[in-house]
């Protein structure tokens, strides 16, 4: 059986080795859409991150069973072209839970707690000189008692409300679909969530109904000391109306691991803000510790041990 990693690098110094048992693996770190028409062509398995599968594509991957996404997310799969050929496609879903949940706290609390003003206070030899034992002009604010509004309730959600409940947290969700419901947490519309929320973490994929859901009308409504986490897709937060509410000091700060387009331009209106202070940022990373990235490959290796 042969298998092909069209973008092996995204999954950085992860083992391949459970892939490599199952088959002849062929790894390439990246693939242009040029190259991938040409490196498919003798293929059973093939195994992509972000790579699109389309039309073109599997024309000329005639020996083409099965399609394994090295993440949860499908957007980057044409169904329709697949399906005609019977090709099935398999994903991995629930491999990042306790990573991406990790990811959003160290923001949350970096920003809630000032943690690099403090770091810069004491590295910079500015606490070296002060008259007295502590800085009495920087400070920050406590979770406990505050509101944690999530948008989107689901896995991730739901472990990132957990943690925010240890702290002391209320609470409170809102749903996408429209569909979901908890025994723990109360819904709200959208604009209620937005208005009472201290911090904000949003883990919704991105569709029709996400698409730009938190723009200038909904970041208006926030409180100006809560904070906006960004852990789902990038294009559910309008970046340029997120750069202006932290510029005009309307909102406590930002937190993004993801971007409307990745890797983020150096033009974007986010990286060019007069307080960077306020924003948080991480390249697309909340998903791959360690651990998660070992799980994935190993989930990976299940799907294919399926067979077709």
């Amino acid at each position: 059986m042969k298998i092909v990693f069209l973008d092996a690098a995204t999954l950085g110094d992860a083992s391949l080795a459970p892939l490599a048992a199952l088959g002849e693996l062929i790894t390439f770190p990246t693939s242009t859409p040029e190259e991938a028409l040409a490196r498919v062509s003798d293929c059973e398995v093939l195994i992509v991150n972000k790579i699109i599968i389309n039309e073109a594509l599997l024309a000329q991957a005639p020996r083409l069973r099965l399609v394994c996404v090295a993440a949860t997310g499908v957007n980057n799969i044409d169904f329709e072209a697949t399906g005609r050929r019977g090709i099935i496609v398999r994903n991995v879903a629930g491999y990042s839970t306790d990573s991406v949940a990790q990811l959003a706290w160290m923001q949350i609390l970096s920003l809630a707690g000032n943690g690099q003003a403090f770091d810069c206070c004491v590295k910079s030899g500015a606490y070296s000189k002060m008259p007295v034992f502590t800085d009495p002009d920087r400070s920050y604010w406590e979770l406990t008692g505050k509101t944690l509004g999530i948008i989107g309730l689901g896995a991730i959600g739901s472990k990132v409300a957990a943690i925010g409940e240890a702290f002391g947290m209320k609470v409170v969700f809102y749903s996408t679909t429209g569909k979901h419901q908890s025994d723990r947490y109360p819904s709200l519309p959208l604009e209620k969530l937005m208005a009472v929320s201290d911090v904000i973490s949003i883990h919704a994929p991105y569709n029709e109904r996400t698409a730009d859901l938190v723009g200038e009308k909904e970041l208006a409504l926030m409180k100006p000391q809560a904070i906006l986490v960004n852990m789902g897709r990038g294009g559910i937060v309008d970046e340029a109306a997120l750069a202006r509410a932290i510029d005009g000091e309307r909102i406590g700060g930002a937190a993004l691991d993801v971007f409307s387009r990745e890797p983020v331009p150096a033009d974007s209106p986010l990286l060019h803000t007069s307080h960077p202070e306020r924003f948080r940022f991480s390249p697309h990373v909340a998903w791959a510790s360690c651990e998660a990235r070992a799980r994935l490959v190993d989930a990976m290796a299940e799907n294919i041990r399926k067979g077709w």
